[in-house]
């Protein structure tokens, strides 16, 4: 459920064409041009997504943008305030909750998997491999969304932690523990069922009594199978027709991609995240000690002009969504895009960040 490298997202991302443009602006945020974002949305819009929003603070001042509309053949826009799906952001959230069950003491994090969950993974892999996905398990996505139709005929599915699982871990380690790194969604699969062993209480929960609720993040959810309130809807093609994949069993990301939020939740999330309200400053750090440009359920990105960034990208079947700001907060942005049936290229991202991040 996502990508680990926020900036090769302008180019990665597969999306499609949208029939009719439509904007809206908000204030100007500090040095940030809203006029070039904008036409950098209108061009995502035009050339590789169904819709997009952004929030951009820089500085304290907040710009909200948005281009392309809410639904195939619609005139209407994507809502400001639109619920979407994160996807693999998720994993930010569910891993400041271990390092959080970390500081209490309650878990080690250079401690085996096997000490609080025996017998399900290679006694080798430690807490820390499993977030930051140096433990060399399969990644059960690779197995189990093998191509549109199949994902279609599926999506309202439901899947227990345990059945994903054991997807990941049927087929032999990709390497050794600690000797590489891969991106693998059951790494955070099964630091849900950490949280749930040590905690006595669902990832999800503990999300909610321990993020959610401190926080003041009322728009925010831990699945759901449509995003409740205002919201753009995202599509593939299967069987060579669009198909609206808006709503969808979660429970295929689990912990590892199946939250819902805005734009608002996500930043204000972001902002508390890296400013030291959530973990202490020592495992903030150790949050943020990379290998290969990821850490702890967060990653680290180096834009052209030399600005380190930090967040993370999440890819679920309709939507994209990138979180990224400097390590001071004092610029932060969130995007969520939304895919149209026909795949492009939404290199519009490109210049986004340039005119965030670099200008």
């Amino acid at each position: 459920m996502g990508i680990r490298r926020l900036a090769v997202l302008g180019t990665a991302v597969v999306m499609g064409l949208t029939a009719t443009v439509t904007t809206a602006s908000a204030d100007t945020g500090g040095d940030v041009d809203p006029a070039v974002v904008q036409a950098a949305l209108d061009r995502m819009a035009k050339d590789g997504v169904q819709g997009v929003q952004v929030r951009i603070v820089d500085d304290g001042e907040t710009l909200v943008l948005r281009s392309g509309t809410a639904r195939l053949n619609s005139r209407r826009p994507v809502p400001l305030d639109g619920r979407f799906r994160v996807g693999s952001v998720t994993k930010t959230f569910v891993s400041t909750v271990v390092l959080q069950l970390v500081d209490e003491g309650k878990v080690g994090l250079d401690e085996p998997v096997t000490r609080y969950l025996p017998g399900l993974v290679d006694d080798r892999i430690t807490v820390r491999m499993m977030l930051q996905h140096t433990s060399g398990l399969f990644n059960y996505t690779n197995a189990l969304l093998r191509d549109p139709e199949s994902f279609v005929r599926e999506r309202f599915r439901h899947y227990s932690a345990e059945q994903l699982l054991e997807i990941g871990t049927s087929r032999p380690l990709d390497f050794e523990p600690g000797t590489d790194w891969s991106y693998s969604n059951t790494n955070y699969i099964l630091a849900g069922m950490l949280i749930e062993e040590v905690s006595g209480q669902s990832w999800e929960r503990a999300v909610e009594r321990r993020i959610l609720r401190p926080l003041g993040l009322r728009d925010t959810r831990t699945g759901g199978i449509v995003p409740q309130g205002p919201h753009a809807h995202g599509y593939m093609t299967a069987w060579g027709k669009p198909v609206d994949v808006t709503a969808m069993n979660s429970s295929v990301a689990g912990a590892a991609g199946a939250m819902i939020s805005t734009t608002a939740d996500l930043d204000r999330f972001l902002d508390a995240l890296l400013s030291g309200e959530l973990l202490p400053a020592s495992l903030l750090a150790q949050m943020r000690t990379t290998v290969d440009d990821y850490g702890l359920g967060l990653g680290r990105s180096e834009l052209p002009c030399g600005t380190v960034a930090w967040g993370h990208d999440g890819g679920i079947p309709g939507y994209v969504t990138v979180t990224m700001s400097t390590a001071d907060t004092s610029t932060r942005m969130i995007m969520s895009v939304t895919s149209a049936p026909t795949p492009g290229a939404a290199d519009g991202l490109t210049d986004v960040l340039a005119e965030v991040f670099c200008s």
